[in-house]
């Protein structure tokens, strides 16, 4: 098996426009390197609406896989409620966000004491 022909953080950079575009609010990303072999990064948003949320997932999967050749996988897609994108080096949480602060992954992930990091608008 041949190494892919882009970086982790080319994904990433993907994964982040393409959430912007669709007008997902609050994104965050976490830096997992050396801290979980699941990803590299993760990339937390939300959308205002079951509907938004299934939209930025279906678009982002669609966008990954014409830019990278990514197949991604998906959960959560039918409620609308939280969608995990997985793309083996970024994985993306898009929440309603009700959802969101019920959860609070970012807590989970980010040390104790350090503000999440926002992606910088475009």
């Amino acid at each position: 098996m041949t190494a892919p022909d882009f970086s982790a953080e080319q994904v990433l950079e993907a994964v982040l426009a393409s959430v912007d575009d669709d007008k997902a609010e609050d994104i965050v990303q976490i830096d997992l390197r050396g801290r979980s072999d699941v990803a590299d990064y993760m990339v937390i948003c939300s959308g205002r609406s079951s509907r938004q949320v299934a939209a930025i997932s279906e678009k982002l999967a669609q966008r990954l896989k014409d830019t990278f050749g990514i197949v991604c996988k998906m959960e959560g897609k039918e409620t609308g409620d939280w969608v995990l994108i997985d793309s083996a080096d970024v994985i993306v949480h898009v929440f309603r966000p009700e959802v969101r602060d019920f959860y609070q992954l970012e807590k989970m992930w980010l040390p104790a004491g350090t503000a999440a990091a926002r992606a910088p608008k475009a």
